[in-house]
């Protein structure tokens, strides 16, 4: 599965890492799995109790023990459990709006119930068949519903790294830099790199000005020199 850019409320691009199609077939049969678990345990202990489901009188006892929460599984958990079920937390999935933030109860709502069309009465078809078209992770409740399910778990590689090389006689122009904690430095460095990789220079932009702004300076370096020295200048004061 591609990831894909989006852009996020303070304008600047970042990648998703889309869930895979295998990814998320995995961790709905994990999820089964744990329901068919419930309803065996459900179904001794209420056999133990000597509760018979024969017995008209405990209709209503077996479908608010065994119905009420199989049918609302997907819908209390991922709205509940920011957007994972037990499925989705064991391979670091997550379901979030395509600019990336938390979806809204209506949200979760509107890919549960969309889950008779992509899901029951096709038999996953229709989820399988849209996700591998549309190109962001999306079913068609997901489409309904504005949202994709990522993959939270990192991907570590050199250039994900916060170190940069500096000369041995460097000399750092602003120790405001140390406002930023490592998080913010390592998200300034992906979009930076990104950036450049991707000649997106309104991007470099738009992230020096942010910089500036949080520091409080006014450089006098163009954008790209401007980033391209504080990270080397935060390299520098935090390796001392």
């Amino acid at each position: 599965m591609d990831n894909f850019q989006i852009e996020t409320a303070q304008n600047v691009s970042i990648q998703q890492n889309v869930a895979g199609i295998g990814e998320r077939i995995l961790g709905y049969l994990i999820d089964m799995l744990i329901l068919g678990a419930y309803w065996l345990a459900s179904i001794f202990a209420l056999a133990g109790f000597g509760i018979d489901n024969n017995d008209s009188g405990n209709v209503m006892i077996f479908f608010l023990i065994l119905g009420v929460p199989t049918f609302l599984y997907f819908l209390l958990f991922e709205t509940l459990w920011d957007g994972r079920t037990p499925g989705k937390a064991a391979l670091n999935l997550r379901v979030v709006k395509l600019d990336g933030s938390k979806p809204g109860l209506g949200s979760f709502f509107v890919r549960w119930i969309m889950r008779i069309i992509d899901i029951t009465l096709t038999s996953g078809g229709v989820a399988v068949f849209t996700i591998l078209l549309n190109g962001k992770g999306q079913r068609l409740g997901d489409m309904a519903a504005g949202t994709t399910v990522i993959n939270e778990k990192k991907k570590v590689k050199l250039s994900h790294s916060l170190l940069v090389d500096i000369p041995e006689n460097y000399a750092p122009k602003y120790p405001q830099v140390t406002v930023f904690s490592d998080k913010d430095m390592q998200t300034i460095k992906t979009v930076y790199d990104d950036a450049r990789r991707n000649g997106n220079h309104n991007v470099i932009v738009k992230l020096s000005e942010k910089i500036k702004v949080q520091m409080e300076v006014n450089p006098d370096e163009k954008p790209i020199l401007f980033v391209d020295k504080v990270l080397k200048d935060y390299n520098f004061y935090t390796q001392q």
